[in-house]
Order: structure tokens, then C-alpha cells, then sequence
């Protein structure tokens, strides 16, 4: 699947903003027959499989919106099968995280959502 370049951005922008807030990027663009997960990474032991959703500034609705019951669901089952093709065993969650882009596809906000589903 190509990606729009706005969900490009995202995910560089989140990816330095884990950095920064002590994770360790373990993979990102993980796919399985389930789908796909944009970045995991781990924090004290917790293993975060995170959804990036970048929108433009100005975009009326939450970009955590996109992350309807259908798209949790897919993300589950490719984070199990994560696990079962890692053999880790460690504690998870889910975090999304939102990237409001400016009109040069530079970050205005972005808004890191911990367990979020």
C-alpha cells in the first residue's frame, strides 16, 4: 500500500517524538495478513503498538476518529501475531498518535493518546 505523504510525516514526526520520550523503536510498518501497524515500541517494559493518524491543522474532526472498532480489531490481531512471531511476553497496549501538519507538512501538534482502546 502507498501511503499519502501526510501519513509519511506522521509517522517520522511520532517516531522522533518516541525518541525523544525515552522509547526504543523496535519496527515500524509491521505487516501481517491482518493488516498493518505503524510503529511499535517499548517504554519501561510496556511493548506499545501504536496507530499514527496525521491530519491537516485545520481538519474539523480528531484524527483518533479514523480509529473506529473495525481498525482496533485489525490492530489487534496484528499485534498477536507480533507477539507469536517474536516471542515476546511482555506487557502491551495501544496508543494512537495524532499529528496536525502544517500547510509545508511540518508538525504543529501532535497529541500522544496512551491506551487508547
Amino acid at each position: 500500500m502507498i501511503k499519502n505523504k501526510s501519513g509519511v510525516w506522521g509517522e517520522i514526526y511520532t517516531a522522533r517524538y518516541l525518541r525523544d520520550n525515552g522509547y526504543k523503536i523496535i519496527s515500524s510498518d509491521f505487516s501481517s495478513r491482518y493488516g498493518e501497524i505503524d510503529i511499535i515500541a517499548m517504554k519501561n517494559g510496556i511493548l506499545s503498538f501504536v496507530e499514527v493518524k496525521a491530519r491537516d491543522e485545520n481538519t474539523p474532526i480528531r484524527p483518533m476518529e479514523a480509529v473506529d472498532a473495525g481498525k482496533q480489531e485489525r490492530l489487534e490481531h496484528a499485534a498477536q501475531s507480533f507477539l507469536s512471531y517474536t516471542k515476546l511476553d511482555c506487557e502491551t497496549r495501544f496508543d494512537v498518535c495524532e499529528v496536525y501538519l502544517d500547510k509545508d507538512r511540518k508538525p504543529v501538534k501532535i497529541n500522544y493518546i496512551e491506551n487508547a482502546f
